[in-house]
Formats: C-alpha cells, structure tokens, sequence
C-alpha cells in the first residue's frame, strides 16, 4: 500500500510538471517551419497532446495550476523542513524521545498536506477531462507505472553496472 502511495505522488508530481511546461510550451510555440532537434535528450510524452486537450481545457488547468502552485510549494517547505527538524531531534546531542515523537507527528501532517493539496489537485484536473481523455489518461498513467515498477525490480547490481545511471544516496552507503 505503501509502494502504491508513492507510486501515486510520484506520478501526480510527474503529471504536474508535464501540464506546468506542455502548457508553456503552448505558450512559447515556434513558428511551424521551424525545426529544432535536441539529440541529447529523450523524447518525452507531452501528456496533455496525447489526451488532445481542447483550448478551454488548457486554460482551465493552467488556472488550477496558478493556484496550486504557491500552495504545494509552501506545504512543501513546511514538509522539508519538519523533516530537518525531526533529523535534528533524532541526532541530538541528548536525545528526548517524546521530542522525536512530536517532530514525527509534524512531518506526517506535513506530508498529509502535500498529499491533499496534489490529490485536490489532480481530481480538479480529471474533473475537466471528457470520458474519452480519461480512458488516454488511465492508459499513459498504467504504462508510467509500469516503467517505474520495472526501474525498481531491476537487480540491483544492473543499476550499478549501468554508466548512465545516476548514483543515489542508497548506493553511495556502505552496508553495514
């Protein structure tokens, strides 16, 4: 249940960055003679022509991300920093168990936030998508979860064989 929560934020954050720039994009379009190609970088889904978005529709999602947008940073902050505040507690000097447990109570409300504020987010987008979008989007999104579920069953050792591959924190620790 847990995995499928993050699995959720995870594509919910990647759902709204794809709207954030498609609609930029949209903003900034290049004049149709225009070519410009970019080897380096792997071409990504643009979500919001896959579902074929009306006019209307852009406009309504950009509105909800105006207004979202401040919100989730600062719940964002307010989680950040309810984390190094517990990481401190953890780590003192003299450790007070009821402080740690009051720093750890402030993150999860803290992430219960974030979680509202994107969950209230994304229905207010699905709110505006027709039938037909709905059933695009349910596809992309299964075959996100897909691709991140695949990621994270690969073994371990393929991670860090691979070159291209960026090193985390969880690979650069030694097992103790």
């Amino acid at each position: 249940m847990k995995k499928l929560n993050i699995l959720t934020l995870i594509f919910v954050g990647l759902l709204l960055t794809v709207s954030f720039r498609a609609v930029k994009a949209q903003d900034e379009t290049a004049p149709p003679d225009a070519t410009v190609q970019n080897f380096n970088k792997k071409p990504r889904p643009n979500l919001l022509a896959e579902l074929e978005l009306s006019q209307e529709q852009i406009r309504q999602i950009r509105r909800i991300n105006r207004e979202k947008q401040p919100l989730i940073r600062e719940a964002q902050q307010r989680l950040g920093e309810a984390k190094r505040n517990l990481d401190q507690a953890i780590y003192a000097d003299t450790v007070d168990e009821s402080d740690v447990q009051t720093k750890l109570k402030e993150v999860q409300i803290a992430q219960a936030e974030v979680f509202k504020i994107r969950s209230t987010t994304e229905f207010a987008v699905r709110k505006i998508l027709t039938v037909g979008q709905l059933v695009k989007f349910r596809e992309v999104r299964q075959r996100f979860t897909q691709t991140i579920e695949k990621r994270q069953n690969q073994p371990r050792n393929r991670r860090l064989n691979n070159p291209n591959q960026r090193f985390n924190n969880r690979q650069l620790r030694p097992n103790n």
